[in-house]
Parts: structure tokens; C-alpha cells; sequence
């Protein structure tokens, strides 16, 4: 059973039998089972502020703005849409009501201040008070009152790409860099459920462990889709920051590599592990430095929220489909892409597989086509012609058998017993039985020795050839034998 089991990982998975020398370059990447529920995230923080102009005369100036919050990548992990990432994306440590302040000076008073989250000053002594005023606005002496709402529009991994989004709201939500919960608040949008991604139950503790990263570098396009990369667990350890990345032979320094990808928009994104293509942690950091924020994080944050991760019918028609796709029976798995694509239309990774499955079904490459094709019939008169000769054959050595029996019996100490019965027998065909006695009183008296003792008559028979004798012969009219008194 684990030869078997051995096996069938190396045909589903064929990095998974590499050898160590390569295992660390070339991981499985199994991310197919989790890339179909990777989306795209983008907070925006919509900041109504009112300011009061006391310049000449009393009015109210109203004004709206969209600020960025952040963006970044995150992972679907029920059906109906509740989605994981990084607080950070949909949580800024910015201040939204001062970029606020700043935006709405410079459009009313047009003073020169840059439309950012600092606080500035301007020249003009009054107009600098209220603008103080402006970045306090819950204070009640405040020249502004603001209203902050965050907006958050999810795009899902799609074919064609979902351009969009839809909308969710924040559940949980923690300090930066800590998992951050979310639903999607269209019902629409789940009411026929969504791929998920599966989540390991833990991180490998080996250092050098092999595992991909995904997410979104910018929102979907028919140019942008999703990005896997490949990178390797540092050393283990409990510090809160998280887990590092480096690479065991230094060929690549994989913590500015993927430093450079977190600022590119796979923040929050799935690091999955190589063994079984499970989500072990989030993409965090950014700059020259990168790091994961392990499983057992995500699973905390979701247990806060009051929400289990699930998985869904879809997952299973995926994993069943995908399972025949990477052993190379692609006949079979072209039914069950189509399968998910009639659950999930759009599922990215069914659709790319059902192109390859539909190019490679049927050649030779197929492991499935004898099981699915019929066998050529095999033609009845070669078989029937072969039957015929290999009884002949039989017959022959048959005939040859027993006359070789025959001979072999015709000599030895057998041959003589027979000789002798054969004779016997011969010798009792030619004797010839001699006319019935006829009994008269004379003869009755002549011959009163030859009756028994009723008075019937007795019958004589040579001991040496086993002739009748003849009444009162003394001896055998045949061979002479005597026949004594």
C-alpha cells in the first residue's frame, strides 16, 4: 500500500519524487488548488468634511473625498465569500480625515498644501488656526466636522478577468499585521458559491521548506492575472513578526525579492506549502524584507470572527478533475473541468486545464484512451484457421502416441501372456462339439458306467485338450490322451 501510495504521488505530483538535489529549485507548486480563490483587495476610505468659513461670512462648505486605504491580495476560505487578509489593506494607520483637511483648504482657500496625511501650516495666521482645528475634528471647538466610511471592493480570479469587483465588508480586523476577516456583501455574487483555498493545519518546521506565493501585482486585466512565485522557509522560531524567507543555496535573496512583490500589491497573498498545495500562512512585510504570518494566526482571527472555513462542492468537482489531469488521464478530467465550469463559470484554473485536457485527449499521452476507447475487434477466420491446425496437431501426436503403445506391448514378458491367450482362444474356436447321445435301453445298459445316478447321462471331457470323449473310449479320439477306467 505505500508503494502504492508513493506511486500515485508521483504521477499526480511528479516534483514530489525529485531528487533533493533539485527538490528545493523546483517545488510542486501545487497552487492550483488554492490560485481559483486568490483575490484582489482594495480599501478606500470615503471622507465627507464640512468646513465652516468665518472669512466674510458664515457658510458651510461641504466636500467629499476617496482616500486609499490600501490594497493588496487575500484568499476566500468559505462559499458564501468570507475572505482573509492582512489588516493593513483594508486598515491604514493614516489618518483619512487629515488628507481630508488638507484637500478641502486647497480647494476653498486655495492656499499651497500638499493633498497628504500630514499636518502643515499656512502663512495666513487665521486660516492656519482653523486648519489646526480642521485636523482635530472630533473636538467640539473644531471648524470641521468629517464623517469617514471605508469602502472595500473585492476582485475574484476569473476567465475573463473580473474588472467590476464587488463589495465587502470588514468583520475583523486587528493590528497591521495580523489577519484581517471580511464578507462579501453582495449576495449575489456568492449565492452559487465560490472556490475556496484549503488550509493546512501546520507550517513545516524545516528550514529551506519549498513554497509558492500568489496573489495580485495590480487589479485583474486581460494583461494582469495572477502571480506565483517560488521561495523557501527561513528558520523557524515564535517571534511575532513572523516566519522569514531564504534560500538554502544563496542563489537568490528571497527577502528583497519578495519584499519587492508585498509592495506590489501580494500583500496579504497565500503562502501555500509544496507537500499538499495547503495554505500555511500571509505574505507580509515589504521593502528589502518579507515575511509569513503562519496558519495558526488565520485560524485564530477566523475563531474571533465566529466563522469556520468550509469547503464547497466546487472544491470537490476541482479536486476529483484535477487529480485525473495531473496522472494524464485527460480524456476523463476533460469531463470534470467542464463539470466545475458548469458549478463556477469563470473558474480560472478548470478553464486553462480543459484547453490542455482537450489538446492532449486521445494521443498518446493519455493514459486514459484504453479505457475509454473500444478495443479493435480481433478477425474469427485467423482464430478459426489456428483451431483447426492445432487439432490437427493434437490428433497427430495422438495416433503417434498410441502406436507407439502398441509396439511397445507386442514385446517383453507381456507379449507372451498374450501369445498364449491367443492361442487358447484360437484352439477353443476350431473344436467342434460331437452329435448329441442317443439313449436307448440297450445302449442305457452297455453303457450304465456313463450315467449318474439318476440315471442321466454323463459326459466325458479330456484332461489334456478338453475334447468330449466319446462313450466307452478308453482314450481320446483327438490327442490319445488316456482317459483312464
Amino acid at each position: 500500500m505505500r508503494r502504492f501510495a508513493l506511486l500515485a504521488a508521483c504521477l499526480a505530483f511528479p516534483a514530489f519524487c525529485a531528487s533533493p538535489a533539485l527538490a528545493h529549485d523546483h517545488p510542486s507548486g501545487i497552487s492550483d488548488l488554492v490560485t481559483p480563490a486568490v483575490v484582489r483587495i482594495e480599501a478606500t476610505a470615503r471622507v465627507e468634511i464640512t468646513l465652516v468659513d468665518h472669512s466674510d461670512e458664515l457658510r458651510r462648505v461641504e466636500r467629499s473625498y476617496d482616500v486609499p486605504v490600501g490594497s493588496g491580495s487575500g484568499i476566500v476560505v468559505t462559499p458564501d465569500g468570507t475572505m482573509v487578509t492582512l489588516t493593513q489593506v483594508v486598515k491604514s494607520e493614516q489618518n483619512p480625515s487629515v488628507y481630508a483637511a488638507n484637500s478641502i483648504f486647497a480647494d476653498h482657500y486655495k492656499v499651497s498644501i500638499p493633498r497628504d496625511f500630514d499636518k502643515h501650516t499656512v502663512p495666513n495666521d487665521e486660516l492656519n488656526e482653523q486648519l489646526q482645528q480642521c485636523y482635530t475634528p472630533e473636538k467640539a471647538t473644531s471648524a470641521c466636522t468629517v464623517n469617514v466610511t471605508t469602502a472595500v471592493q473585492v476582485f475574484r480570479n476569473t476567465l475573463p478577468p473580473d474588472t467590476k469587483s464587488t463589495t465587502a465588508e470588514i468583520v475583523q480586523v486587528g493590528t497591521p499585521e495580523t489577519p484581517a476577516v471580511l464578507k462579501l456583501s453582495s449576495p449575489d455574487a456568492a449565492s452559487t458559491g465560490l472556490p475556496t483555498a484549503p488550509l493546512a493545519t501546520q507550517v513545516p518546521g524545516k528550514e529551506g521548506s519549498a513554497v509558492n506565493v500568489a496573489g495580485f501585482r495590480g487589479r485583474p486585466s486581460p494583461q494582469q492575472g495572477d502571480h506565483v512565485d517560488i521561495a523557501h522557509l527561513g528558520r523557524g522560531g515564535t517571534s511575532a513578526a513572523g516566519r522569514g524567507f531564504a534560500d538554502p543555496r544563496q542563489k537568490v535573496d528571497e527577502p528583497p525579492k519578495l519584499g519587492a512583490l508585498v509592495d506590489e500589491g501580494l500583500r496579504g497573498g497565500p503562502v501555500i506549502g509544496d507537500q499538499d498545495g495547503h495554505v500555511i500562512g500571509l505574505l507580509t512585510g515589504g521593502g528589502k524584507d518579507a515575511r509569513m504570518i503562519g496558519v495558526r494566526e488565520i485560524a485564530s482571527a477566523l475563531e474571533k470572527a465566529g466563522i469556520r472555513p468550509q469547503r464547497g462542492a466546487i472544491d470537490t468537482a476541482f479536486e476529483t478533475a484535477l487529480t485525473r489531469f495531473h496522472t494524464h488521464y485527460y480524456g476523463q478530467a476533460v469531463t470534470g473541468f467542464q463539470r466545475v465550469l458548469e458549478l463556477s463559470p469563470g473558474h480560472v484554473m478548470a478553464a486553462e486545464h480543459l484547453k490542455t485536457s482537450l489538446t492532449k485527449r486521445g494521443t498518446a499521452e493519455d493514459r486514459g484512451v484504453a479505457t475509454t476507447e473500444p478495443a479493435p475487434s480481433t478477425p474469427t477466420l485467423p482464430l478459426l484457421a489456428a483451431g483447426l491446425l492445432l487439432a490437427a496437431a493434437l490428433g497427430g501426436l495422438l495416433f503417434l502416441w498410441r502406436r507407439r503403445a502398441l509396439v511397445s506391448a507386442s514385446s517383453g514378458p507381456l507379449a507372451a501372456v498374450r501369445s498364449r491367450l491367443d492361442e487358447v482362444a484360437d484352439r477353443t474356436r476350431t473344436v467342434r462339439r460331437p452329435p448329441a447321445l442317443s439313449f436307448t435301453p440297450d445302449s442305457a445298459k452297455n453303457n450304465a458306467h456313463t450315467r449318474g445316478q439318476y440315471g442321466e447321462p454323463v459326459m466325458r471331457f479330456c484332461t489334456a485338450c478338453g475334447m468330449q470323449a466319446e462313450a466307452g473310449h478308453k482314450f481320446c479320439g483327438y490327442c490319445g490322451h488316456s482317459l483312464g477306467g
